[in-house]
């Protein structure tokens, strides 16, 4: 269900709205697939998949909700050779030998709409989970830019339901300490924190415009040689870990959770699924369990959450994020 996991908080007095009020609300902004001269198409579908027609589903006290969206990419390539095409054909008709950035304008805005029905089409969809109890919004995606968009567009959503605390927001969550920061201290000294372990995947880059770059896969960490590295000025950008055995990641130095996977510990406490079910639900409460209890442990991990008061005008060495609000 998630791949990859980056991190919002929500405030502290949000509560789930009526589930037929958000229902509504959701299919008002349900997906519709891109039509012939249309470059993105974004909304709402079943997390449970095509059997089911449901846009919000609670599991356990928590709401899921799905996002797909639909692109039809246009080669850079083929636009410039569209818009070369016109503007010979102009100097052709015109005789004028210049021509001038409004029209080339105009040429690329016609070579685009005329381009379009011929592209192929691309989707890709975005989990979303709201833990309403500890107030967290998780999104499946490893890129902090990618899930404020998806973030907002349920946001705008929330906004449209009858009831909702007006002005609603969602902030990447912040900690003390950044997590290159902590990566770094965790493998020059050999020692991860209190319940995970290293894994044998990491990635070190020096902070210039080189950007030199030094990789370990499926190699020991333990050695002297990552700590020089570290010494001479590389900052730790993905790290392989363990969590109590549970659950492997990579952390990244935006503090984004990557590649997230449950361990066999977890996979064989989960019981045989009845004929009539399609899984969904125990595969939800699951995996929002172990993260309930994973999240505020790497929080701590990363000298914990910088107080929500304070991390508007201070992060401590850890990355400044915009808060995402509501219309």
């Amino acid at each position: 269900m998630f791949k990859a996991a980056s991190f919002f908080r929500i405030a502290d007095d949000f509560t789930l709205p009526p589930p037929e009020a958000l229902e509504e609300a959701l299919q008002a902004s349900h997906f519709l697939p891109c039509g012939a001269t249309q470059p993105e198409s974004s909304g709402w579908v079943p997390p449970r998949g095509n059997k089911s027609t449901v846009l919000a589903e609670k599991v356990g006290g928590q709401l899921i909700v799905r996002l797909c969206t639909e692109r039809r990419p246009l080669p850079a390539s083929a636009i410039k050779d569209a818009v070369e095409q016109r503007i010979e054909q102009y100097k052709q008709e015109t005789g004028h030998e210049r021509v001038g950035a409004k029209i080339k304008k105009e040429f690329k805005e016609e070579a685009i709409h005329s381009l379009l029905p011929r592209a192929f089409t691309k989707r890709s969809s975005t989990t979303l989970w709201i833990d309403p109890v500890n107030k967290f919004l998780v999104v499946d995606s490893g890129s902090l830019t990618g899930a404020d968009k998806v973030v907002s567009q349920l946001l705008e959503v929330l906004s449209q339901v009858p009831g909702s605390s007006p002005g609603l927001m969602a902030r990447p969550v912040q900690t003390t300490m950044s997590a290159a920061t902590a990566m770094a201290h965790w493998l020059a000294s050999q020692e991860a924190p209190v319940g995970f372990t290293i894994d044998r995947d990491c990635e070190l880059k020096m902070p210039d415009d080189q950007k030199s770059t030094v990789r370990y896969s499926r190699h020991t960490l333990e050695i002297d040689e990552v700590a020089e590295h570290i010494a001479a000025g590389k900052v730790p950008t993905q790290l392989a870990m363990t969590w109590n055995d549970r659950v492997s990641f990579v952390l990244t130095d935006a503090a984004q959770v990557r590649k997230l996977k449950l361990l066999d510990v977890v996979l064989d406490g989960m019981q045989d699924k009845g004929k009539d079910d399609d899984g969904f639900d125990a595969d939800a409460a699951i995996l929002t369990g172990e993260l309930a209890v994973l999240i505020p442990d790497l929080l701590e991990a990363l000298g914990g959450e910088l107080a929500r008061e304070a991390s508007a005008s201070s992060t401590n060495g850890a990355n400044p994020v915009p808060e995402l609000a509501a219309a």
